[in-house]
């Protein structure tokens, strides 16, 4: 510990009448959390620790009792608080300060000894000051827990995940009016393990309310304790419409457009996973195709990777495992076994034996594709650059990519020069002279799985490539059924994206008539939640600002 020392005045600034020096005592005492009721005494600075320790004493001449309010003036005694303040550049400040204790003149008065309050510097019993919780308050709103103990670090505040947990809690709970217009979704607590209820209101862009279960009767009590709700968005959770229809049966209820898109795309990638065929013939026909360059030559496609023959084998072991275990679940089912039986029986998930009974006969397995991630992604058009230059030898990419970040194998690099000889016809290991060789480029577009043709289908045709779009018109020329699908989905996200209600029953008759299982069973499921449906694609209102306040707590006012 050392005591603060006086710096010497600059003698040119000693000299300039228009700069009045200020004492050091002087500004320091102006740093103090209350330079009214706070005197400074001594300073003291350990560079060690990091830590200045500023000896600070009040300045009151009289108190007020904080039963009575009556005004004291005889002193009883003194003693000390320990507070931590704001911190200065980089050292830690501690204030040790001096306070006193106070006679209560009110005789009528239960408290006879009282201790002096500072309510401009510290709540009584705190051990930090007021402007240094304030600044933990904002960072933990802002950032929450342990974000907020990594920027604080950063910032010199020394605290812990739970005290900006604690300090949050302790924050009393804003007001907010009635929302008329409501949006309800779900939250996760834990993911997959406990989810709760956000209430938004939309007219505001305000949370309201975090309930801590997503049930119908919660919501349901919640809406009865706060009538006025008009309208309420939800997602295709029968809990909320029932809690919706229970607790405010007069409120229009709107379901959500990107859960009506969302519901779709489930729909429609099991319908391309039956259809699997159709997706094949479609990569197939990609990997043939020329790929234009921007300079106009056209170059010879990469294949896609082979799978070696082990793990072709694997696959095809996993394949008959999973179509003994439908087969199982099927025969179970006709056996007039209930869905928790079976997933007991055959030692799976419910939501997987309820996956296989909506699937009428086994998809054609599909191998897991490797294709589109990859740690050579980022450096493939370094090495096709480097390729079609005459560089084709494994070992030299490999090093040629090292200094510029590949931290991949070798083995990755040499597969994908086998891929690239492969392309442009070469043998394995090409021997003689030199010869022109055909430019060889990545295909246009990536291959179609379920999940990626599907949402090549819903995606906004304005944002698709040239590729794709020649891509989707392949694809829906393999099928009947595909094309049915197809043809379904688009109008369907165009009804929705443009809001046009009065196409929504000629659609569900067109999708009820169609024998494509999985779009009967979504038209059937709008059917039953009808009223909301209609109101989703008449009314403005969805849940887009309630995802975003699930997703981004620190968005939350």
């Amino acid at each position: 510990m050392r005591p603060h020392t006086f710096p010497r005045r600059h003698r040119h600034r000693e000299e300039e009448p228009t700069f009045i020096a200020t004492q050091t005592p002087d500004v320091l005492s102006r740093l103090l959390p209350d330079t009214i009721t706070l005197d400074l005494d001594t300073c003291d600075v350990d560079d060690t620790a990091a830590q200045i320790t500023l000896a600070v004493r009040s300045t009151q001449a009289m108190a007020l009792c904080p039963l009575c309010t009556t005004p004291a003036q005889r002193i009883h005694s003194h003693y000390e608080r320990t507070l931590a303040d704001l911190p200065w550049a980089a050292y830690h400040v501690r204030l040790q300060l001096r306070v006193r204790k106070w006679f209560c003149r009110n005789r009528q008065c239960p408290r006879r000894i009282f201790t002096e309050r500072l309510p401009t510097v510290a709540a009584p019993w705190a051990r930090r000051t007021l402007r240094l919780v304030q600044r933990l308050v904002d960072l933990g709103v802002a950032l929450g827990g342990k974000a907020g103990v990594r920027l604080g670090q950063r910032w010199d505040l020394a605290v812990s995940r739970n005290t900006l947990l604690r300090l949050l809690r302790r924050l009393p709970v804003p007001s907010y009016v009635i929302p008329t217009v409501l949006g309800v979704d779900d939250f996760a607590l834990r993911k997959r393990q406990t989810y709760g209820t956000v209430l938004v209101d939309l007219e505001r862009h305000q949370p309201v309310a975090l309930l801590p279960e997503r049930t119908a009767d919660t919501v349901a009590q919640w809406l009865q304790a706060h009538p006025g709700v008009e309208v309420i968005t939800r997602d295709r959770s029968s809990a909320y419409a029932e809690g919706a229809r229970h607790g405010a049966p007069s409120a229009t209820q709107v379901a959500d457009r990107f859960h009506l898109v969302q519901n779709l795309a489930e729909a429609l990638t099991e319908v391309f996973t039956m259809q699997r065929p159709a997706l094949d013939a479609v990569n197939a026909a990609v990997c043939q195709q020329p790929v234009p360059l921007p300079d106009g030559t056209v170059a010879v496609p990469v294949p896609p990777p082979a799978t070696p023959p082990r793990a072709q084998q694997q696959a095809a072991q996993r394949a008959a495992q999973r179509q003994a275990t439908y087969d199982t679940v099927w025969t179970l089912h006709r056996q007039g076994w209930t869905v928790p039986a079976i997933a007991a029986q055959v030692g799976h998930s419910r939501h997987t034996i309820e996956r296989y009974l909506r699937l009428p006969t086994w998809p054609v397995p599909q191998h897991r594709s490797t294709y589109g991630r990859s740690v050579l992604n980022p450096y493939k058009d370094y090495v096709l650059t480097r390729w079609n230059a005459g560089c084709r030898t494994a070992m030299q990419l490999f090093r040629a990519l090292q200094p510029r970040g590949y931290t991949g194998s070798y083995r990755r690099v040499a597969a994908y020069a086998s891929r690239l000889r492969q392309a442009q016809g070469l043998p394995p290991r090409r021997q003689g002279r030199r010869q022109t060789m055909p430019v060889v480029a990545e295909p246009a577009c990536q291959p179609l799985t379920p999940r990626r043709a599907t949402w090549l289908v819903l995606g906004r045709e304005e944002k698709r490539t040239e590729a794709e779009a020649q891509q989707l018109t392949q694809l829906h020329a393999q099928d009947p059924q595909v094309a049915e699908a197809i043809d379904l989905a688009q109008d369907f996200t165009q009804m929705v994206r443009q809001r046009q209600p009065a196409q929504l029953d000629p659609w569900l008759q067109r999708a009820t008539a169609r024998t494509l299982e999985a779009l009967q069973r979504f038209a059937t499921g709008l059917h039953a939640d009808y009223a909301a449906v209609k109101a989703g694609v008449t009314l403005p209102w969805s849940n887009e600002h309630v995802a975003y306040c699930t997703s981004s707590p620190a968005s939350w006012p």
